[in-house]
């Protein structure tokens, strides 16, 4: 009898077609669970960015923001990792949860951004925007970011590793305008051609030298760049 469900399970998970299917309802899913957290965020963040002076509201608000702002974001880059778990695995909802426990790391840093941040100053925000540069030239991002390209045994650990990845540039969303969604675009763009795009010099060099030149530039002139502050607002701290 166990020989025979053996049997059953592997023809019915271990066929070509099977595991097409499988990749394709994976895919969609989770391209359309990105859709409409994009739909969502936009909605959601409408008169919210206030820049350098933005604030976060409540906690609930905040959670939800963030938790729709991340699947919107970092969904799209997971895709090649959840299609990879998808189809070494048998499980019909493998994908979902890898999905879904890699989102959760992400929830938790969201939680370490509401208990630290404050509304500060454009000094404050071009020190961390360079700093976000020369992270770019590390080795800790190069190791983090090949980890977040090539690991997907768990959605937990592919998290982490991403976070290590991402993190410069996520720190210069949050102090740029953490509810902007010129930003979030901008950074999302950056962060899914990481995940999908091998390292290399001749682009990442550039890209984090542009990105150091952009935190000397909002530090010489913070108000030449565009909702940074708002309207009427003095550079600060």
């Amino acid at each position: 009898m166990t020989v025979m469900t053996r049997r059953l399970d592997q023809g019915s998970d271990a066929g070509p077609g099977s595991r097409t299917a499988r990749a394709a309802a994976a895919l969609t899913v989770t391209l359309g669970a990105a859709t409409v957290c994009w739909v969502v965020a936009v909605d959601q963040m409408r008169g919210m960015n206030l820049g350098v002076a933005t604030r976060l509201g409540s906690f609930a608000f905040f959670a939800g923001s963030w938790i729709t702002m991340m699947a919107a974001m970092m969904l799209p880059g997971a895709v090649p990792a959840v299609l990879r778990r998808t189809d070494g695995s048998r499980r019909v909802l493998a994908g979902p949860v890898f999905a879904t426990s890699y989102l959760a790391v992400w929830a938790a840093v969201g939680l370490a951004v509401y208990w630290l941040y404050r509304p500060h100053g454009t000094v404050a925000a071009g020190v961390v925007v360079m700093v976000a540069g020369v992270y770019e030239l590390t080795p800790v991002k190069r190791h983090f970011r090949l980890q977040c390209r090539d690991n997907a045994q768990s959605g937990l650990v592919f998290g982490l590793d991403c976070v290590g990845s991402s993190l410069g540039l996520m720190a210069m969303l949050i102090v740029l305008g953490v509810m902007s969604v010129t930003w979030m675009a901008a950074i999302a763009i950056v962060v899914v051609a990481q995940k999908l795009l091998a390292a290399r010099v001749v682009v990442d060099v550039p890209l984090a030298l542009a990105i150091i030149g952009f935190g000397v530039a909002i530090l010489a002139a913070p108000s030449a760049v565009p909702g940074l502050l708002p309207a009427g607002a003095m550079p600060t701290m």
